[in-house]
């Protein structure tokens, strides 16, 4: 892997920064204000240009292993803010942080290497996600976090909400919870001028229809899931709040490594049995890492933070997502497909074991050296099989934002 100029994402405390300043500059069409607070009491925040009543909502941070949007929201606001045409007869809102306390805890602003990214890596168990808690939580435990985005929702009514996503490793795609026509063009075109492969096989939207290469609309709710044991189902999350008033939301990913392997459209011609090889392959990984969670339980009586909760999270859902992989026929027979399935086989026991990583060290030093051993190995594997090549932040912001602006205004042709 290349080595990579410094680079650095905003801190929320410099995105809110960044939020006043535009405020500042332009009073009369800006507004920030706080719209909710997170369980640790961190101020949840709204940047607002302009006033009309149909609305935008963009929302950042959700996940908060996945930086780019932070950077892509502020440049949203500012192509807003200078190109008029863009707020004729909208207006644009942009939670500028979804999880701020998720946000404190991963701490890669600039990863060198996905050794690097791993090192400081988190993301919350599903119940503890802004976006995924609806699905897994009954409506009176939902936490501030959701209830904040989705009392901006209702206030709101947005006939577009676009969620800003990314992966560590792969292509970029986008997931509609109602179809645009139209924004597969643009959002190819871009991805092309960016050198940025496009995903069409998504293991996340394994098995929904596509309006386009990489632009998948989700399957209507009748239709099952293609991983039946995973608990959180997108038809219940945050992202159909929106449906209430007639809107949408588009989630837009974007790659901070990308991979050739994961746009290969070609059939694979053994995806069964080569998923079955994957579903393996994480059993033993993911057995290797609770071995150690084993070994080390007595040393961690007091400290089951949210670190050590998501890599319990994790882990515990690998049985039954090597099942469904090794029992349901494939969702989609495309080398593509198959790649975004050995890479989501890989992030699951890898993000569990860099977790717990975080929770040993000095506590358990032979435990995190071990852990330490496989985090290196797993990261250099991951990335050489899958020729990994460093996306310029540039490039992923730009993408980024300009899927999030195709998409508001394909969406707004048919709004309403």
């Amino acid at each position: 892997m290349s080595v990579l100029p410094e680079l650095r994402y905003p801190t929320v405390t410099e995105q809110v920064s960044a939020a006043r300043a535009l405020t500042a500059q332009r009073p009369g069409v800006c507004t920030l204000r706080q719209v909710g607070a997170s369980r640790a009491g961190r101020p949840l925040h709204l940047l607002s240009v302009g006033r009309a009543q149909r609305a935008v909502l963009v929302v950042a941070g959700a996940h908060a292993n996945e930086p780019t949007g932070s950077c892509t929201l502020l440049a949203v606001a500012r192509r807003v803010l200078e190109q008029r045409e863009l707020r004729d007869g909208i207006s644009w809102h942009f939670l500028l942080c979804a999880d701020p306390d998720g946000a404190s805890l991963h701490v890669t602003p600039a990863p060198r290497s996905l050794f690097d990214y791993h090192l400081g890596f988190f993301r919350p168990a599903g119940p503890e996600q802004p976006e995924w808690a609806p699905s897994v939580l009954p409506p009176d435990r939902l936490p501030p976090e959701t209830r904040a985005l989705t009392g901006v929702i209702d206030e709101l009514r947005p006939y577009l909400q676009v969620t800003l996503h990314g992966t560590d490793l792969g292509g970029s795609w986008v997931q509609l919870t109602r179809d645009v026509p139209g924004l597969a063009e643009p959002f190819a075109k871009s991805a092309a001028e960016l050198h940025i492969p496009v995903e069409t096989g998504a293991s996340d939207a394994a098995g929904w229809p596509a309006s386009g290469p990489g632009v998948h609309v989700m399957p209507a709710p009748g239709i099952g899931p293609a991983y039946p044991s995973l608990p959180d189902d997108a038809r219940h999350s945050t992202w159909y709040h929106a449906h209430r008033y007639g809107g949408l939301t588009a989630v837009v990913e974007v790659p901070m490594w990308a991979s050739d392997l994961v746009d290969d459209p070609a059939p694979h011609p053994a995806p069964a049995a080569a998923i079955g090889l994957l579903a393996r392959r994480l059993q033993r990984d993911a057995l290797e890492v609770s071995r150690v969670l084993e070994g080390a339980l007595p040393r961690l009586a007091d400290l089951d933070g949210p670190l050590l909760r998501a890599a319990r999270w994790g882990l515990e859902l690998v049985p039954g997502l090597a099942s469904d992989l090794l029992h349901t026929p494939p969702a989609d027979r495309t080398r593509a497909y198959v790649g975004s399935v050995d890479a989501f086989a890989r992030r699951v026991p890898l993000r569990a074991a860099a977790m717990l990583l975080r929770v040993l060290r000095g506590t358990d030093d032979a435990a995190a050296k071990q852990l330490e051993g496989l985090v290196s190995t797993w990261s250099d594997a991951f990335a050489e099989r899958f020729r990994a090549r460093w996306v310029p932040l540039e490039h992923q912001v730009e993408h980024q934002s300009r899927t999030v602006v195709a998409a508001a205004l394909h969406a707004r042709e048919r709004a309403w």
